[in-house]
């Protein structure tokens, strides 16, 4: 495809990335020079410099015949006024805006949100919002006790979930056969196992070491039973403290006030105010989370999850940090420069949280081309889970009518799990695929994308 991609930031530079990768012909506009020349000393891409909500600026991208425009600038205006020109002038099909205001959530709903869709104002077809992305990947995080990330399929059926291995696990030190021995009620699959950061396609007879990240997928009702195979499992949390109440922090309370006991720390007494008056149990303090006193008095040893989601690196780490060595039980941070986050997850910090990597796998997912329905990026995007529904029939599909076994996988990629209807059915060689089946692959070499498309794809003669 011909994509034009609007903002070299973080996200934009590594949805440019991933794009260019898989072939497709990429265009990168920003108003930063040197953003640009570190993109194409990196990447066989064009660069354009310029605003990108400028109608001669996008005609030079190539607007006039690009199939997508992907809007993903700091500024929300440019985002949205950037597709509203391309809608008016070039008629690009598909146009993805990141909005993060919440002052332009008229509605959840972007069907019946008058500012996007068709014919209205900016004719946004599909909108990103990377504060509720994030939120929305705690929350399972915090449903998900001992997980390092997880993800949801077919609505959240299926989840993948990613664990690391600790010497206590019942399966560390045995072989991934043993697992159905142990579990004989629960149908699992192990994806995918990283080692010293090195992908292992995991077999019957592979070992699990301490130290392992293991992705397996489940039923959402089985995963607590697989995860304490491979750790010793944590009780439920019910204790959460919130660092920062900004949009991130005021989304995650809002979540999460009535299945928990939630506390907010604020600095900003104005914002205390508003948060006091938006939310309904949780309790609004104000003051500085990084301030051991404060800590210490609303009892952070007895806090089973600490979210540090100011728009702070260095405060989120630094308070992370504190809350941890003051004895939380588990710490959440989230960080938005890249580089920090290999450094500090694992060691005082239990779990880096990537607003970039939350974007760019929803990104991700409407770019896809076919059948492909959802798409996470996982490992900071050294793999990919991919959901794909299977269309057609023998005839017209490369996957329909056959067995698990006999469908011609690109390597690296492994079928981790099928859901039909309401019922999750674990990847075995037998299972046969069929039509309207939601496939949920593992993929480790992200340059096979292209082949699971085609291989889901299906024959024109199809009705």
């Amino acid at each position: 495809m011909k994509i034009i991609i609007l903002g070299a930031g973080q996200v934009g530079a590594t949805l440019a990335e991933n794009l260019a990768s898989e072939a497709n012909d990429i265009c990168v506009v920003d108003v930063d020079r040197l953003r640009l020349r570190a993109l194409q000393d990196r990447l066989d891409i064009q660069t354009i410099h310029g605003n990108g909500s400028y109608p001669d600026i996008l005609r030079a991208a190539g607007g006039v015949d690009a199939d997508m425009l992907i809007a993903v600038t700091n500024s929300d205006e440019i985002n949205m006024v950037a597709c509203q020109i391309a809608a008016a002038l070039f008629r690009t099909p598909t146009k993805i805006a990141r909005v993060r205001s919440p002052a332009y959530d008229t509605t959840a709903d972007l069907k019946t949100n008058p500012l996007f869709g068709g014919k209205s104002a900016f004719s946004i077809d599909q909108i990103i919002r990377p504060e509720q992305l994030v939120t929305e990947a705690i929350f399972r995080l915090i449903q998900q006790p001992g997980a390092l990330q997880v993800m949801d399929f077919a609505g959240g059926l299926a989840q993948l979930v990613a664990v690391k291995a600790y010497p206590d696990g019942a399966l560390v030190g045995r072989e991934l056969k043993d697992l159905r021995q142990d579990l004989p009620k629960v149908d699992t699959r192990v994806a995918a196992v990283f080692r010293k950061d090195r992908p292992i396609i995991p077999r019957g007879d592979t070992v699990i070491e301490a130290e392992d990240e293991v992705f397996f997928i489940a039923a959402r009702k089985d995963i607590r039973a697989v995860v304490a195979e491979l750790q010793k499992l944590e009780k439920p949390y019910r204790r959460v403290l919130i660092a920062g109440g900004g949009n991130i922090g005021a989304r995650l309370a809002t979540a999460i006030e009535h299945q928990y006991r939630v506390k907010l720390i604020e600095r900003s007494p104005q914002r205390c105010k508003e948060l006091s008056e938006m939310l309904d149990k949780t309790v609004v303090l104000q003051g500085d989370a990084s301030n051991q006193d404060m800590l210490v008095e609303e009892g952070i040893e007895d806090v089973d999850v600490f979210c540090a989601v100011t728009n702070s690196d260095e405060a989120n780490i630094m308070s992370s940090m504190l809350a941890k060595r003051l004895g939380a039980r588990k710490v959440m941070t989230l960080i938005t420069n890249a580089a920090y986050v290999d450094l500090v997850q694992g060691g005082l910090v239990d779990i880096a949280i990537s607003p970039e990597q939350a974007t760019i796998g929803s990104l991700l997912q409407l770019v896809r081309r076919g059948s492909i329905h959802a798409a996470h990026s996982l490992r900071r995007g050294a793999a990919e889970a991919i959901e794909a529904v299977a269309h057609g029939d023998s005839r017209s599909s490369r996957v329909v009518g056959r067995k698990i076994g006999q469908v011609d996988l690109p390597s690296g990629a492994t079928i981790g799990a099928i859901v039909r209807g309401e019922e999750v059915i674990i990847a075995h060689d037998h299972i046969v695929i069929e039509h309207e089946d939601h496939v949920i692959l593992f993929l480790t070499d992200k340059r096979k994308i292209s082949d699971v498309e085609r291989l889901f794809s299906v024959a024109p003669t199809f009705l």
